[in-house]
């Protein structure tokens, strides 16, 4: 038998560590060779380690949320035959443990078991000698209070309470016991002495607005800690400043449910394809908005094709596919190349050049999108653009005679939050006016 230690390799150019968002074995596993032995996110994407041999683990480096330099041990394993610790300590019959805590051993089967634990604590010496009994297990974790019981009538009896069948009903729902509800008036407790109670009486009377849960705590970790340093790295670095304009949609709504009718095969169009849409129409007039900032180097770059970021909600955080060369994609291949690319980042699958290389970035909730949002820059681009919730209201309108009238229509607000020490105020603004007035003209989007 002997211990291969598997370090962790260089998976990347530049890459110097990597974060352990996922074990898939542990401490007595026995592992087939390219059997999964752990996740390992960069600040790229999430490469899966592979074993290079058969046997039985016997070590890991760390926990979930650990980082872990390149070349430095992940894995040892238990193998057949000489495996490679030999040979890394020089020649050595057995490696040297090792002289820096880089590798943890899980020991599980060392704690003695509760009956166990009491025999020690009982042949413990009296003479103050330190006592080498495993400490007493922590309390139990706090658990809600049970529901409140109402009392019972002194007499032990459930006293009897003239009401209805409804009223019943409605004080059974509301959580009310009617033998502490006072009638108003001969003795028969109704909905009327139900509202009273609910206003007046009811300090411990009704159902509380919700359970007591025990705190917990979570570790940021994986792509929720990168997201983390990567937002406030931009709110720390960038001086950002936002500017919000509401645009009349309702010719675009007309034009898109249109096409949605016509489409054949196509795919769906959502607003979305038609923003981006206006974007790259309108930012070969306003280059500094499409743009990215080396601050080190003090270098702005402005970039002739739109290489544009879609900021997308996934179980494991949020994540930033690229639709490359969004310039040259017509709506329908836009609506396209968005559902793949969510679709991706949501089951995992993304590649990491789908994930990175951005040079200007959308970020939209759909109906959740509120009136009026300010979001954090994609670092290092200098510009990120929010579309808000579409909603109906009355506005005036010419009438066509030198008048107006009032008329319900669809508008929505478009939010941008830019680098001020890269665009100017007067810049951003021009920029979104610019994308207004091709969003309320639609027929501006297809013309030539």
């Amino acid at each position: 038998m002997g211990r291969y230690i598997f370090k962790l390799p260089d998976i990347g150019e530049g890459i110097a560590e990597a974060e352990i968002v996922a074990w898939h074995v542990k401490v007595g596993d026995t592992v087939e060779e390219d059997g999964r032995l752990a996740d390992m996110m960069t600040d790229k994407a999430t490469v899966e380690m592979e074993s290079p041999v058969t046997g039985t683990v016997i070590e890991v480096a760390g926990d979930v949320g650990d980082v872990v330099a390149i070349g430095s041990p992940l894995v040892v394993i238990e193998t057949e035959g000489e495996g490679n610790a030999d040979q890394q300590a020089g020649g050595a019959e057995q490696a040297p443990a090792p002289t820096a805590p880089v590798v943890e051993q899980r020991i599980e089967d060392e704690t003695p078991a509760a009956d166990d634990a009491d025999k020690v604590v009982a042949a413990a010496p009296a003479t103050g000698a330190p006592n080498k009994s495993p400490p007493p297990p922590a309390p139990p974790s706090p658990t809600p209070p049970p529901a409140a019981v109402q009392p019972a009538p002194a007499n032990g009896l459930q006293a009897k309470v003239l009401a209805s069948p409804a009223v019943r009903q409605r004080a059974a729902e509301l959580g009310i016991a009617l033998v502490d509800v006072r009638p108003a008036e001969g003795g028969r407790v109704r909905h009327a002495d139900l509202d009273a109670f609910l206003n007046y009486g009811a300090a411990g009377g009704f159902r509380p607005a919700g359970a007591t849960r025990p705190d917990e705590q979570v570790r940021v970790i994986g792509l929720r800690r990168r997201i983390a340093e990567n937002m406030a790295a931009s709110k720390r670095a960038i001086p950002h400043f936002s500017y919000v304009e509401e645009c009349d949609v309702t010719a675009l709504e007309d034009t898109r449910a249109q096409l949605n009718a016509n489409r054949g095969d196509k795919p769906k169009l959502t607003m979305l394809p038609l923003l981006i849409s206006a974007i790259c129409r309108t930012v070969p007039d306003f280059p500094m908005i499409n743009a990215r900032y080396d601050d080190e180097a003090g270098v702005v770059t402005r970039y002739g094709a739109v290489h544009l970021g879609m900021a997308t909600q996934t179980d494991g955080g949020l994540m930033v596919p690229v639709i490359r060369d969004a310039q040259s994609l017509n709506v329908w291949q836009l609506a396209r190349e968005i559902g793949r690319l969510a679709g991706a980042a949501r089951n995992g699958s993304a590649r990491s050049d789908e994930l990175s290389g951005s040079t200007l970035t959308i970020t939209s909730l759909g109906p959740l999108g509120g009136v009026a949002t300010t979001p954090v820059i994609n670092r290092p681009e200098v510009a990120i653009i929010g579309p808000n919730r579409i909603i109906e209201r009355p506005m005036f309108v010419p009438d066509g005679m030198g008048s107006e009238r009032i008329e319900k229509r669809k508008l929505m607000n478009i939010s941008i939050s830019c680098d001020h020490r890269v665009v100017d105020g007067w810049d951003a603004a021009s920029f979104v006016q610019a994308i207004k007035r091709l969003l309320e003209t639609p027929v501006l989007l297809f013309a030539d």
